[in-house]
């Protein structure tokens, strides 16, 4: 079973990934590259407006060195 994450549940996730990178104090962009994610790919995730893999969720928290658990909104 196919699980889609809800609108409120990436605008969660994409405040949550901004939250942990500027607690960071990181650009997005070194966040993005090291994660291997298109800059405007990422943008998008931390804006709420795109529905990344599992596999791009899990390169973005390597990148910031957290737990899925810390961004993920369920």
């Amino acid at each position: 079973m196919a699980y889609r994450l809800s609108q409120q549940m990436l605008k969660e996730l994409g405040n949550n990934v901004k939250r942990m990178r500027k607690a960071q104090k990181r650009k997005s962009l070194d966040v993005a590259v090291e994660a291997g994610i298109e800059p405007s790919y990422f943008s998008k995730i931390e804006n709420g407006m795109a529905r990344p893999t599992l596999e791009k969720i899990y390169a973005i928290c390597r990148s910031l060195n957290v737990r899925s658990s810390q961004i993920l909104p369920f």
